[in-house]
């Protein structure tokens, strides 16, 4: 028995009570007997059934529990994690689910006010985007994206991170009015702080903040080694960009816009654990980015 039919039973008998005649009429209307009617209506639900109404209620839990903003794959890799879900569940079943739910992943827009700029070979680019890391701590990358708060956005911060490049976990974050060495010296030495005594590749663009006297000085006492992107091509640091534009995306657009300072910290800071914490992806094993950083450690 298909969907139609079953909700065509269903609202027969919702309608028809306390109606005399009405099952009658309503069966002779849509062309069913009556013997049909009523072995449908007290058919029971096969496993096949019980087990897709199930796992559309687990598509649409994780789905909300993550802002409306994943796709297939990763909704896939939180049903394989949902010990709730006690069948196999394939990527093509999720991707139809997701088709009669009528839910779908808002895909990140490209943007396209880029000029791209003659290439150019920079010796102090050493990262080369190459972005394959088998350990924590070999390649941290830095930068900071712009947010708005405020009734209508009119207030501007700066939010900088301290992102390593193994399983995408942020170590630190600062919120400052602009972009400065002092801003981002302050990051770094939280990110330095929290994992202790390591020697990281060190990637930024060129900004001014990063190619200062102040801060290169700063990081020189931790030993590390120093890379930046080429001028025009911000593919170099693409896994700090991507990370910026889920952050945005998923985060902070899906969220009533603070309209405080102290509420932008906060959201920020649910933000950063939600990311770190909760977000799971078939890149990391279906582990989030601190499980998967953990496991290595």
């Amino acid at each position: 028995m298909n969907k139609q039919h079953r909700l065509a039973y269903q609202a027969i008998k919702e309608v028809s009570q306390d109606n005399h005649g009405a099952v009658t009429t309503l069966l002779r209307t849509i062309g069913i007997s009556r013997q049909a009617y009523y072995k449908g209506l007290n058919r029971t639900e096969t496993t096949w059934e019980l087990q897709d109404k199930y796992l559309k209620e687990r598509t649409q839990y994780w789905f909300d529990e993550n802002l409306q903003g994943i796709g297939a794959g990763n909704l896939l890799t939180n049903l394989n994690q949902d010990k709730a879900v006690t069948f196999p569940v394939t990527l093509k079943m999720v991707r139809r689910v997701m088709r009669e739910l009528g839910i779908r992943c808002q895909v990140r827009m490209k943007k396209h006010s880029r000029v791209k700029q003659q290439e150019q070979y920079i010796l102090d680019n050493v990262l080369d985007q190459n972005f394959e890391v088998s350990a924590p701590n070999e390649v941290w990358l830095s930068d900071s994206t712009e947010l708005s708060y405020g009734i209508n956005g009119e207030s501007k911060m700066r939010l900088s991170g301290v992102l390593d490049l193994y399983g995408r976990r942020l170590l630190s974050y600062n919120l400052s009015p602009t972009e400065t060495s002092a801003a981002e010296i302050q990051v770094f030495q939280r990110a330095f702080t929290a994992v202790g005594n390591v020697h990281p590749l060190v990637h930024t663009d060129r900004g001014s903040a990063y190619t200062s006297g102040a801060f290169n000085n700063f990081l020189n006492q931790f030993k590390v080694k120093r890379s930046m992107s080429r001028p025009g091509t911000p593919y170099d640091n693409s896994p700090m960009e991507r990370w910026w534009n889920e952050f945005k995306l998923r985060w902070m657009e899906r969220n009533p816009r603070a309209k405080t300072y102290q509420e932008l910290v906060i959201l920020v800071e649910e933000g950063i654990e939600y990311f770190n914490h909760q977000n799971r992806s078939a890149q990391r094993n279906g582990l989030t980015p601190d499980e998967y950083w953990s496991e290595a450690i």
